[in-house]
């Protein structure tokens, strides 16, 4: 019985075996109630001739004979006639339903206009069709907010590049036009025109950045990795801005902490994180970096002191295009995909970003999970070893 209900269901559908199962109810409970209400007229009529005499009572048995001689014309067309008329209501509610549901993609066309309204049988798709609408506002809202921050980070970089290419070309210029300048003074700025280059380069490489996280996802090329050396390695590489700012690095990284992932990937998800340390950490401060294995995963926490970041941009600092600075210094500012972009590394890792702020800190958690192989083999010879 219940092979028979399913293939009826996957057959008709859902609505249409409602709607038939309703239908074939109406034409039995009509049939039924035409029978019944037949036969105690019939019963009524019946009593009245036999009790009444006279044109009252030759009338009414007159009437009784010619039913029971025309009986099943009788019986047959008032039947007909009210399987037609149920028939006929049955078949125009589905074009009813079908009316409703144009009116319905019309108005999800256009889904600012309102929410979708169906007949009452149709509660279900109302609802999935609403949530729909809902998505389709919500993914609008998404699109147009990033299409403006797309925008505004074009004509904000555009000033960006003016700025240090407006001072090379000042400082070239002035190199050709005076020769009696000192060497001393020469040098001086040709290294000023060589770092207004470098910042160039960079702006020029965040352009790559947004035409590849925007056209491409990241492919991973997993090999073995020491993160306990990957994380000392890129702190090396800050050594001199560090020395610049007075700041100082405080690692505390465990030994040999290995996991599966793409190394050069890797490297510019932390490069990333300790860039920011160093941009918006207070000078003379210690970056706190931390690696410690914790429940099969492996936790890096970047720490820095510094203002204390809002929750509500907290929420929002992974978020595609979004900086702090907010007036958009070029000393420190980028296009604002570092931390999106190293986020979605992360989690093509198999693990987690977080950030937290508070008290004058920021400090910036990633979880990756280990290499399980690596430290079983690590434990095997701790055990030996002891």
């Amino acid at each position: 019985m219940n092979k028979i209900r399913k293939k009826w269901k996957d057959r008709l559908g859902k609505s249409a075996g409602k709607i038939v199962l309703q239908y074939w109810a109406a034409m039995a409970g009509f049939t039924v109630v035409f029978l019944v209400g037949g036969m105690f007229c019939w019963k009524i009529v019946s009593n009245w001739s036999s009790r009444m005499g006279g044109p009252v009572g030759d009338f009414l048995f007159g009437l009784i004979r010619l039913a029971i001689d025309y009986a099943p014309v009788v019986v047959a067309v008032p039947l007909l006639v009210g399987y037609f008329w149920i028939t006929a209501s049955f078949m125009a509610r589905p074009l009813r339903y079908l009316d409703a549901l144009v009116s319905a993609a019309e108005r999800l066309a256009r889904p600012e206009s309102g929410p979708v309204e169906l007949p009452a049988e149709l509660s279900a798709t109302e609802n999935e069709l609403n949530l729909v609408r809902e998505r389709v506002l919500r993914e609008a809202r998404t699109a147009r907010e990033t299409e403006r921050q797309k925008n505004d980070l074009v004509v904000y970089l555009a000033h960006d590049l003016k700025t240090p290419l407006t001072s090379v070309i000042g400082y070239l210029t002035l190199l050709r036009d005076e020769p009696q300048l000192s060497e001393q003074l020469r040098q001086k700025y040709l290294g000023v025109a060589l770092g207004k280059a470098q910042r160039l380069e960079e702006l020029i490489n965040e352009f790559f950045d947004i035409t590849r996280f925007n056209l491409s996802r990241i492919v991973l090329e997993e090999e073995p990795v020491n993160l306990t050396r990957l994380l000392e390695q890129t702190a090396s590489e800050f050594l001199p801005v560090l020395e610049e700012k007075g700041m100082r690095w405080q690692l505390a990284l465990a030994d040999r902490i290995q996991i599966v992932g793409d190394p050069d990937k890797l490297a510019r998800v932390f490069d990333n994180l300790f860039r920011n340390a160093v941009n918006y950490g207070d000078a003379g401060s210690d970056i706190a970096v931390t690696l410690s294995g914790e429940e099969r995963q492996a936790v890096v926490r970047v720490k820095n002191a510094g203002r204390t970041i809002p929750p509500e941009k907290l929420e929002r600092i992974f978020e595609q295009f979004f900086r702090l600075d907010s007036a958009r210094q070029s000393g420190t500012g980028g296009a604002g995909l570092g931390l999106a972009i190293a986020k979605q590394i992360v989690e093509c890792h198999g693990g987690t970003i977080c950030a937290q702020s508070s008290g004058g800190s920021v400090t910036f958690c990633v979880a990756l999970p280990l290499d399980e192989v690596h430290e079983a083999e690590r434990s095997a010879v701790w055990s030996e070893n002891i």
